[in-house]
Order: C-alpha cells, then structure tokens, then sequence
C-alpha cells in the first residue's frame, strides 16, 4: 500500500458569537473568586511523535465534547499515518480520532487542533425537586461499572452518609461534604490516578487525586440513587481560583502536557446536570497548605458545588468501556489521557516522553 498523508478540517461551528446562543455575554460576578460569565476562547494543539518500530501503531485521541457551557468551533488533524478518522461510535457517544500506522514506518506523526469557545458554568439549584423519573439517557449514570460499582459494600455506606438527608438535592451535598473532608491529595499517586471506589472506600484508603476523588464522589451517589458522571478532561488556561487549578502566561500561552483532570456532575430533576469538582478542593487545600477552617477553602469548597470556572476543557464521560475499533486490550478504565498500542502492548500514557506527546493552549485574549 501506498503511504497515504490526510488533512481534514471539520467546522462544527462557526467563530462569532452570533451562532452560539448559549454562551451568554455577560461579566455578573457572584463569586469570591472574581470569575465571571465573559467567554474564553483557546486553541488547544496536540503533537504526537510515536516510536517507530516493526510493530503495527495504533492511537486513540480525546476530543472536546459540545455541551451548553463549551463549544467546539474547529477540529483539524494532520499527519503521515496510514489510516485515521473521527468517531464516536461507542457506548458513551465519545468523540475520538483513531490514527493508524503499518509496521516498519519511517515516522509517525500526528498533529490535532482544535478551537474551544467555553464560559464559566454554573447551576440554579432552587429548581431542583425530589422526582426520581429520570430520562433513559440519565439513567445509564446510575449503573455500576467496575471502577465505580454499585453493590452492597457502597450502597451501605452512602446510605449512613445521607440518613438526615431529606431530599435529592440534600443526599448529593452530604456525599459531597463528606468527599471534601476525608479524600486528601496524594502527591505520589500516578496521573490522575485509577479511580477503584470500592478499595478506596472498603479499606479507607482516602489518598488519591483527581480520578480517585471524583470516583469516590461518583460512586457514592449512584449508590445512593442519584445519576452521576465523571468528566475527564484537560486544564487549559489561567485559574482565577489558583495557580493549582491552572496557569498561562501572561499572554495566555499554557504547556498543559500533563494537565489532565477529572471533574463529577450529578443529576438531580429540575436542576438538570450540576457540576461539582471535589479534586480541586482537595488539590487547593494541599498545595496551598490550607485547612478546611481557612477561608479560601470555605468559599472554594462552596464554589464547586454547582458551578465550574471554565479554564479546563471537557473530554468525555466515558468509563470502563470498550474503544472502536476495538483495541487488543479492553475495556479501558477511562480516556482523559490519549491511548496507543504497539501490537497489543499498551503504550504508557502517564509518560509524555516515553509516550511522544505534547500539548499546549493558547487563550484568544
């Protein structure tokens, strides 16, 4: 076969403001932390540079999800692979681009773009009421699945945790007090980390970050009775919060090779989808050598509890599923980070370098 180059462009949306109804121009500030609803625009480009070998590559993207409070305006990719293209034929309808080279390629390369328009999201929480009728689409974020199960062990635990709750609304606040309070930041753990709830709940290993974090978080509330999701995702641009939760410089150029992370939302009817992000507290209160009496962490731990300052790009909420086309080994715990096989030996993708990735983002100021 012929060795092929492809470059796609795809326009999902346009570039002004006129067609994105949803992001609302506004500079309302109802915060400590001075974040406000004003849109934030940034070019994300991610390089790859695989080995090359005499094994057949294959490599599997993340890409950024539309939603109300992100939208993507352009998506390009090229490369010297043999085989690519964008699909999100799979369980959690993830957007993804799948890229293949044949053994013995003199180079692979591969080079994704993509132009991300988002706003600070945030939730009016008085609209929620106690109805459990959920839709089908919501009730698939009230499965188990291997990471995030719901069984006997789980359902026990959230149900001590909510006793006094009386309402939806009021279980998901428990659960996400007690997160707050006893999961802690563990600097030694890998990425994002792997996110097993129910090691980290039986033998009251509360250390983790991110995906530890944001599974306990999750997990509990499935089994508690209320739908709930992580989202992998990647940090982008200056936080207002703290340089923990992201940093550029002044010109709004970021390396983010590395700035993986997960948050949760969770389903209570009326309300719809309320974003939360634990991780961050925990990650604030550690780096900044806070306690849960300081101020900061008192507003902060408030703050994310139905609203996300939109410096962090959204992936996916997949989990413990199986990738298309299908990879030699599967399922896949979570796709936040990029995934390659060379044959059916996984590439590690917590090492950048051994990996051959890189990321950076560049804010439209």
């Amino acid at each position: 076969m012929q060795r092929r180059r492809f470059l796609k462009s795809a326009a999902v949306l346009g570039t002004t403001m006129a067609v994105t109804p949803s992001i609302v121009l506004s500079n309302t500030t109802t915060n400590p932390f001075g974040i406000t609803k004003k849109p934030r625009k940034f070019t994300v480009t991610n390089s790859y540079d695989l080995q090359t070998n005499d094994q057949v590559a294959r490599l599997w993207v993340p890409l950024p999800l539309d939603s109300s409070y992100q939208k993507v305006l352009k998506i390009s990719y090229d490369g010297d692979f043999d085989e690519a293209f964008i699909s999100n034929n799979n369980e959690y309808n993830t957007k993804l681009l799948y890229a293949k080279w044949n053994k013995n390629s003199k180079s692979r390369k591969l080079v994704v773009k993509f132009d991300v328009i988002m706003q600070e999201r945030t939730s009016n929480l008085s609209k929620a009421t106690n109805s459990t009728n959920f839709s089908e689409d919501v009730k698939l974020f009230l499965k188990g699945t291997s990471h995030t199960p719901v069984n006997k062990t789980l359902t026990d635990f959230a149900a001590n945790l909510t006793k006094n709750s009386k309402t939806q609304l009021e279980k998901a606040q428990a659960i996400y007090d007690w997160t707050v309070d006893n999961m802690y930041r563990d600097e030694s753990v890998i990425g994002c980390g792997v996110g097993d709830a129910t090691r980290i709940i039986e033998k009251k290993l509360f250390g983790g970050k991110c995906t530890d974090v944001s599974s306990v978080f999750v997990a509990l509330l499935r089994n508690a009775g209320i739908p709930a999701r992580e989202i992998f995702g990647v940090r982008v641009g200056q936080s207002k919060i703290s340089n923990s939760c992201g940093k550029a410089n002044d010109k709004g150029f970021a390396k983010i090779t590395g700035g993986q992370h997960c948050r949760a939302e969770f389903y209570v009817d009326g309300a719809g989808w309320i974003p939360a992000d634990p991780a961050d507290v925990t990650k604030v209160r550690k780096q900044e050598k806070l306690t849960n009496s300081d101020k900061k962490i008192k507003d902060l731990r408030k703050y994310f509890f139905g609203n996300w300052e939109m410096n962090w790009l959204a992936f996916n909420y997949a989990r413990d599923f199986v990738l298309n086309p299908k990879p030699a080994q599967y399922p896949l715990n979570m796709l936040g980070y990029p995934y390659a096989e060379m044959d059916e030996d996984v590439v590690n993708y917590y090492n950048p370098k051994e990996f051959g990735y890189s990321y950076t983002s560049q804010e439209v100021l």
